[in-house]
């Protein structure tokens, strides 16, 4: 996803809970930060996660693993010019097999798009989509709380 912002800019986004919690989770622990584990949050849902940061190389990468059985998840940023950068995010190490594994792999691909569209939507125009919060309201799904 192109987002039309500094690099530096769209990186921290990902790094301070502040900005995050603006397109993606109601509360983080604190900022990412090589080595450490944060507790994110998704209160709407009462859920939360430990989130094993791994590596960050600034501006470019973040890498980290959580969920259990843990898989890894690598956040890339490039730079295309000085004021627009493309963000990708790619998940793996899946134990799940067959039509489990196409269920995870569908859940994960269409949950991290809605994160790129929320960041896109705060960074861009200001705007907060409520896009996660608004994904399984508990009027008409049993994934919410």
């Amino acid at each position: 996803m192109r987002i039309r912002k500094p690099v530096h800019e769209v990186f921290n986004a990902f790094i301070d809970p502040e900005i995050t919690r603006n397109f993606w989770f109601t509360k983080g622990s604190g900022k990412l930060e090589a080595g450490k584990i944060i507790v994110w949050e998704w209160e709407m849902y009462n859920v939360s996660t430990e989130v094993h940061i791994e590596e960050i190389k600034p501006d470019e990468e973040i890498v980290i693993s959580w969920g259990e059985p843990a898989t890894k998840v690598v956040f890339s940023f490039q730079s295309l010019s000085d004021n627009s950068t493309y963000v990708s995010i790619t998940n793996t190490g899946f134990s799940q097999q067959g039509s489990e594994l196409w269920a995870v792999i569908n859940d994960s691909t269409g949950g991290f798009t809605t994160v790129l569209d929320g960041a896109k939507a705060w960074l861009e125009f200001n705007i907060n989509l409520n896009l996660i919060a608004d994904k399984f309201p508990k009027e008409v799904s049993d994934h919410g709380a």
